[in-house]
Protein backbone atom coordinates (compact mmCIF):
# COMPACT_ATOMS: atom_id res chain seq x y z
CA UNK A 1 0.00 0.00 0.00
CA UNK A 2 1.23 3.24 -0.66
CA UNK A 3 1.92 5.76 2.18
CA UNK A 4 1.06 9.09 2.15
CA UNK A 5 3.50 11.91 1.11
CA UNK A 6 2.24 15.09 0.77
CA UNK A 7 -0.45 17.25 2.97
CA UNK A 8 -2.24 20.04 0.47
CA UNK A 9 -3.60 23.34 2.35
CA UNK A 10 -6.39 25.07 0.60
CA UNK A 11 -5.48 28.61 1.43
CA UNK A 12 -6.84 32.30 0.65
CA UNK A 13 -3.55 33.74 -1.11
CA UNK A 14 -1.00 31.11 -2.03
CA UNK A 15 2.39 33.91 -2.23
CA UNK A 16 1.47 35.02 1.15
CA UNK A 17 0.83 31.26 2.76
CA UNK A 18 3.93 30.09 1.23
CA UNK A 19 5.69 33.39 2.49
CA UNK A 20 4.40 32.32 6.07
CA UNK A 21 5.62 28.58 5.62
CA UNK A 22 8.68 29.95 4.47
CA UNK A 23 9.63 31.47 7.62
CA UNK A 24 7.89 29.08 9.52
CA UNK A 25 10.05 26.22 8.42
CA UNK A 26 13.01 28.31 7.39
CA UNK A 27 13.45 26.95 3.85
CA UNK A 28 11.71 27.93 0.53
CA UNK A 29 9.49 26.68 -1.54
CA UNK A 30 10.35 23.80 -4.34
CA UNK A 31 7.57 24.91 -6.41
CA UNK A 32 5.77 28.40 -6.41
CA UNK A 33 2.78 29.84 -9.19
CA UNK A 34 0.33 32.27 -8.52
CA UNK A 35 -2.19 29.58 -7.48
CA UNK A 36 -0.10 26.76 -5.61
CA UNK A 37 3.48 26.45 -3.98
CA UNK A 38 4.97 23.17 -2.83
CA UNK A 39 7.74 22.85 0.14
CA UNK A 40 9.73 19.73 0.36
CA UNK A 41 10.38 18.42 4.25
CA UNK A 42 12.95 16.92 5.77
CA UNK A 43 10.88 13.98 6.49
CA UNK A 44 10.33 13.78 2.56
CA UNK A 45 6.64 14.80 3.45
CA UNK A 46 5.70 17.37 1.16
CA UNK A 47 3.52 20.16 1.66
CA UNK A 48 1.16 21.89 -0.80
CA UNK A 49 -0.44 25.18 -0.65
CA UNK A 50 -2.96 25.23 -3.25
CA UNK A 51 -5.49 28.29 -3.81
CA UNK A 52 -9.18 27.41 -2.60
CA UNK A 53 -10.41 29.66 -5.45
CA UNK A 54 -8.99 27.10 -8.15
CA UNK A 55 -8.49 24.08 -6.80
CA UNK A 56 -10.82 20.96 -8.26
CA UNK A 57 -12.65 19.83 -7.22
CA UNK A 58 -13.81 22.91 -5.18
CA UNK A 59 -12.63 22.49 -1.23
CA UNK A 60 -15.99 22.47 1.02
CA UNK A 61 -13.90 23.09 3.93
CA UNK A 62 -11.05 25.58 4.61
CA UNK A 63 -8.80 25.91 7.69
CA UNK A 64 -9.17 25.04 11.15
CA UNK A 65 -10.91 21.28 10.04
CA UNK A 66 -7.26 20.00 10.70
CA UNK A 67 -3.94 19.96 12.02
CA UNK A 68 -0.36 19.83 11.62
CA UNK A 69 1.60 18.29 13.76
CA UNK A 70 5.13 19.34 14.35
CA UNK A 71 7.01 17.13 16.95
CA UNK A 72 9.46 18.85 19.79
CA UNK A 73 11.84 17.36 21.28
CA UNK A 74 10.89 17.57 24.87
CA UNK A 75 8.58 20.27 27.03
CA UNK A 76 11.66 23.22 26.98
CA UNK A 77 11.16 22.77 23.38
CA UNK A 78 7.89 23.25 23.32
CA UNK A 79 7.60 26.22 25.32
CA UNK A 80 10.39 27.87 23.19
CA UNK A 81 9.25 27.50 19.93
CA UNK A 82 5.28 28.81 21.81
CA UNK A 83 8.06 31.84 22.89
CA UNK A 84 9.50 31.96 18.88
CA UNK A 85 5.80 31.95 17.35
CA UNK A 86 4.20 33.88 19.80
CA UNK A 87 6.97 36.43 19.19
CA UNK A 88 5.95 36.57 15.74
CA UNK A 89 2.67 37.49 15.97
CA UNK A 90 1.56 33.49 15.09
CA UNK A 91 -2.21 33.21 16.54
CA UNK A 92 -1.75 31.00 19.97
CA UNK A 93 -5.28 28.82 20.15
CA UNK A 94 -3.93 26.55 23.24
CA UNK A 95 -0.97 28.14 25.04
CA UNK A 96 0.94 25.32 26.42
CA UNK A 97 -0.71 22.64 28.04
CA UNK A 98 -0.31 18.72 29.52
CA UNK A 99 -2.45 16.64 27.99
CA UNK A 100 -3.10 12.84 27.84
CA UNK A 101 -0.68 12.61 25.20
CA UNK A 102 1.86 14.83 25.83
CA UNK A 103 2.48 18.30 26.21
CA UNK A 104 1.23 20.51 23.39
CA UNK A 105 0.63 24.19 22.15
CA UNK A 106 -1.93 25.02 19.16
CA UNK A 107 -1.01 28.56 16.93
CA UNK A 108 -2.78 29.63 13.97
CA UNK A 109 -1.54 30.26 9.88
CA UNK A 110 -2.96 32.52 7.83
CA UNK A 111 -5.98 30.79 7.18
CA UNK A 112 -6.75 29.33 10.46
CA UNK A 113 -5.23 26.24 9.32
CA UNK A 114 -4.11 24.89 13.10
CA UNK A 115 -0.30 24.10 14.30
CA UNK A 116 0.07 21.57 16.65
CA UNK A 117 3.59 21.49 18.57
CA UNK A 118 3.85 18.73 21.14
CA UNK A 119 6.01 16.12 22.60
CA UNK A 120 4.73 12.78 23.63
CA UNK A 121 5.00 11.57 26.93
CA UNK A 122 4.84 8.37 28.80
CA UNK A 123 1.44 7.42 30.41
Amino acid sequence: MSEPSMTILFVENPAASAEFYARLLGREPVESSPTFAMFSLANGTMLGLWSRHTAEPKPAVTGGGTEIGFTADDRIDVDRIHAEWKGRGLPILQEPVAMDFGYTFVALDPDAHRLRVFTPEAA
